[in-house]
């Protein structure tokens, strides 16, 4: 089941219209013919950032029910709930700093922080006083809309002008961040390593070839975690991650980087049985393929994180690791079942109303779905919890047949 699936089943959507982006493969054949074949990380950063014509950056954002795929967010703001209960807790064992400075990754519109704030408005949590909500995202009409949203909903005293430069004392949230930085792919073959490139065709078609790695750290990672690819095997590295990781640990002075994304440790992630063709997969309203050369500009591109390569560049920025666990865990222990009864049993709940967040928890949840995504936690100068207990968010384990449900991606 694709973990990023609408709710409801309905018909696939016509994609006759989307075509690609050509002024922008335009731009990539010139440069192909200029520097010859691009390792894939490099298409997939003009695919996803070429500033004219980038899938992200559109004029539109691209999550939600009429874009093309759907984060937890926009599932349900109950989502939201729970992770405003979660950054309460931490800014309880940072000892209330005021301000406590959340600043989102990708925050988008504001889909995440309306509902985070919202929760900390309606439980009178004295967080809300103390918070500080910063947005971050590549295209600056993102950071308008946010603006624009959050003072909508009431929230506009929150809005703080995200400076990069200065260190903060709160959390740096990334949610489905990871997934869409460009990765490597790499190929083996005859008991080497390739990578995989793209080129033009006769007709000035993209296509893929192997080439030489374009760089030894490629292999480095993979010999790090004790990683051998069988032949024919195909998989991707993403070498990007480290250099995002770095900088985002270079913004906290103290608290947690949280970072929530589909994943899995690297043994996992590339075993030659279940992943020998990769994790690459693109997105175009709620459909998911894998070909990345079909709608260029206009679908997304993503791979499954590295975890063990998510820890280890935490580590090397300086922050140590608080937990790692499932999104369906994360949400028990922050209390998302008792959530649902309280709506339940509010007589201002209609069916309908329970109907949509009762379909929201259970893809939360699903180990076949969202449910199996990662929640990481790093921390820099991260106080010692009382008696050892762990935050909320770390507290809760499923049995292990359900939090590793057969053929969950």
């Amino acid at each position: 089941m694709d973990p990023r699936a609408e709710l409801r089943r309905e018909p696939p959507a016509d994609l006759s219209d989307v075509g690609s982006d050509e002024a922008l493969v335009d731009r990539i054949r010139d440069e192909i013919r200029r520097t010859g074949p691009m390792p894939f990380a490099r298409f997939m950063e003009l695919a996803l950032y070429d500033p004219e014509g980038g899938y992200y950056r559109a004029e539109a954002a691209r999550p939600g029910r009429a874009g093309d795929f759907l984060t937890a967010p926009e599932l349900h703001p109950i989502f939201g709930a729970s992770i405003a209960v979660a950054l309460e807790e931490v800014w309880v064992r940072l000892r209330r700093p005021a301000p406590f400075v959340v600043r989102e990754s990708g925050a988008g519109t504001g889909t995440l922080a309306v509902a985070v704030l919202d929760e900390l408005t309606r439980a009178e949590s004295p967080l809300r006083a103390a918070v500080r909500y910063e947005a971050v995202d590549v295209d600056p009409r993102r950071i308008e809309a946010f603006a624009t949203r959050l003072t909508a909903a009431g929230h506009g005293d929150v809005l703080g002008a995200t400076d990069s430069a200065t260190a903060i004392d709160g959390v740096i949230l990334g949610n489905e961040i990871l997934d869409a930085l460009p990765v490597h792919r790499v190929r083996g073959r005859d008991g080497s390593l390739r990578e995989i490139a793209v080129d033009l065709d006769a007709d000035g078609e993209l296509r893929e070839i192997e080439v030489e790695p374009s760089t030894p750290a490629l292999a480095d990672r993979l010999a790090a975690e004790r990683i051998e690819l069988v032949e024919g095997q195909t998989a991707e590295v993403g070498l990007a991650a480290d250099a995002w990781i770095a900088a985002a640990a270079g913004q906290l002075r103290r608290g947690l980087l949280v970072l929530i994304d589909y994943g899995a440790p690297a043994a996992e992630l590339y075993d030659p049985v279940r992943r020998r063709d990769g994790t690459l997969r693109a997105y175009v309203r709620h459909q998911v393929h894998d070909d990345p050369y079909r709608h260029v500009g206009r679908q997304d591109l993503t791979a499954h994180v590295d975890v063990t390569a998510i820890e280890r560049a935490a580590h090397g920025a300086g922050l140590t690791t608080v937990g790692v666990t499932t999104q369906a865990e994360a949400l028990m222990g922050l209390g998302i079942e008792d959530r649902l009864r309280r709506i339940q049993a509010d007589p201002a709940t209609t069916f309908e109303d329970y109907a949509l967040v009762r379909a929201a928890l259970m893809r939360l949840l699903d180990p076949a779905a969202m449910g199996r995504f990662r929640v990481m936690a790093f921390g820099r100068d991260w106080p010692a919890a009382p008696d050892d207990l762990p935050l909320r968010m770390f507290s809760f384990r499923l049995p292990a047949g359900r939090r590793d449900a057969p053929g969950a991606r």
